[in-house]
């Protein structure tokens, strides 16, 4: 370590101290997952909250204090942090008798039987709305007040914000809160999260980090691959090495912060996630692969303790974005692909998370499906088709005219679910996908729509004799909230040309 780095490095050591000295006393870190519900064909409340249970799920988070899945989730074990939406802030910062009003319908009644963890106050207002600054933190402690005058002080109360309020933030020594909000708003806001013990909530996206900087962030440094210690990304000024770009984003808000004095706050990282889909042209990276090798990862570095370089005892807690596919979002297609599952509970892909405590179900370990081979000639496929469906005894009715796999009509996709539900029944045992060398096994679910493969059927979660699916599809009519704020995409061209410019300007100087 050069001399000239010495008393910089020692005074972000001792601040990263005093910081992460409360944390490492506090709960451990939890991975939780955010809930929209721009959603068709969502389950009902009931179903969603034996769906919840059933994938060990302990913390979500919810645009919206939605009674009936507040309701429904009493006494399920679940933490929920509840959503003011930004079209509700004009109301709530307006008027404390109004905040008060919003607490005793949206929280008393739910409270303690469904715990309140926290209350996100707004969505990325900054961005999406900032011309209710002023109004937002007069929500803040208004609610905050309301809570306390009903002994519940212990609920937290802050704000999401997007990680564009952060600029130069790499490498993350050098990060610093936009001047043109630090005074006016983020400084009261940090105060009065120091205040009241709430952490700074942050939108953190690796995926945008790594599509704005056109090559300069490392696919595999945004997935939370190992890298080779010349891959790993250094930070000139401290000589921390940063591993992910995750951590460094945690960091730059860390740094941003104590530039304004404040070294309490924790981050807690109210949306994280990978689109599973997108446009080929455009979203190239948007894929179930790196879908689920993200979220796999994160899952495992933030269950593992990990902590970030700066802070090496304080892992901030995440919210996956999210749990279902919100198919009615506009915007571009990877809008409606960040789900961990569809909308009716099937899993959207595999996550790799064995040996996490049985957290989020979908795991790969002993799920597999088995479908027709990418490369195949069509006669042997079609005498597969026939031997299964035929001597082999498998379930073909979904295929035939006017079922739910008859679509698209075509070989291939026939020949899989026939394939599959050969396999199922024979157990998975060895030689059962093999079809003359026309099949394969894969780890991703080939269920689409309202198709279903034997292999996802066996896995739906079981409520009251029947799965979350068919309750879902016999339940009542759900009503849809849409949830507040900007598409994932949008940035103001500003930020964004100063987020590429730090990132690429820290590649090339590492």
């Amino acid at each position: 370590m050069g001399a000239n780095h010495s008393p910089f490095v020692t005074l972000l050591v001792f601040l990263a101290f005093l910081t992460v000295a409360a944390a490492a006393r506090a709960e451990p870190p939890f991975v939780g997952v955010n809930i929209g519900t721009d959603v068709s064909n969502l389950l009902p409340p009931a179903d969603l909250a034996a769906f919840i249970k059933a994938q060990q799920i302990k913390h979500v988070r919810l645009y919206d204090a939605d009674p009936a899945i507040l309701s429904a989730l009493a006494g399920a074990g679940v933490s929920v942090a509840v959503g003011v939406p930004n079209n509700q802030l004009l109301a709530l910062g307006s008027s404390p008798a109004t905040a008060a009003a919003w607490v005793a319908r949206r929280v008393l009644p739910f409270h303690p039987d469904t715990p309140i963890s926290a209350v996100a106050v707004g969505d990325e207002v900054p961005a999406a709305l900032p011309s209710a600054l002023p109004l937002l933190l007069q929500a803040l402690r208004y609610i905050s007040s309301a809570l306390s005058a009903a002994n519940l002080s212990s609920i937290p109360v802050s704000t999401p914000l997007p990680f564009a309020v952060i600029l130069d933030p790499f490498p993350p020594s050098q990060a610093y809160f936009n001047q043109s909000l630090a005074n006016a708003f983020l400084l009261p806001l940090l105060r009065f999260l120091a205040d009241t013990a709430a952490p700074l909530m942050l939108n953190l996206y690796p995926y945008y980090a790594f599509m704005q900087g056109h090559g300069a962030v490392p696919l595999d440094n945004a997935l939370f691959k190992p890298l080779r210690p010349a891959l790993e990304e250094v930070d000139p000024n401290t000589l921390l090495h940063y591993t992910n770009v995750l951590d460094a984003m945690v960091d730059a808000a860390y740094v941003a912060m104590r530039n304004l004095n404040v070294t309490t706050v924790p981050v807690l990282i109210t949306e994280t996630g990978w689109p599973a889909n997108g446009s080929r042209r455009d979203e190239p990276y948007a894929t179930r692969e790196l879908a689920s090798t993200y979220n796999s990862n994160l899952i495992r570095h933030v269950l593992d303790r990990a902590g970030t370089p700066l802070h090496p005892e304080a892992t901030p807690s995440v919210y996956i974005y999210e749990l279902f596919d919100e198919d009615l979002r506009p915007g571009p297609a990877s809008e409606a692909s960040w789900g961990l599952f569809h909308g009716n509970g099937t899993p959207a892909y595999l996550l790799r998370v064995a040996g996490t405590g049985g957290l989020l179900a979908n795991d790969t370990t002993d799920r597999t499906y088995c479908v027709a081979a990418e490369v195949t000639d069509r006669r042997a496929l079609q005498a597969a088709l026939d031997w299964a469906c035929g001597p082999g005894l498998a379930n073909c009715s979904e295929i035939q005219p006017g079922q739910s796999c008859y679509a698209p009509n075509n070989l291939r996709s026939h020949a899989s679910y026939a394939f599959d539900s050969y396999y199922q029944k024979e157990g998975k045992a060895a030689g059962s996908c093999y079809f003359q060398g026309v099949a394969m096994v894969t780890t991703t679910d080939p269920s689409h729509g309202d198709c279903i493969f034997p292999g996802s059927k066996q896995m739906n979660v079981t409520v009251a004799g029947m799965s979350a699916i068919e309750t879902s599809k016999a339940g009542a009519p759900f009503t849809l909230r849409l949830r507040t704020g900007i598409a994932h995409d949008q940035m103001t061209p500003m930020i964004l040309n100063i987020l590429v410019a730090s990132i690429l300007s820290w590649s090339i100087g590492s």
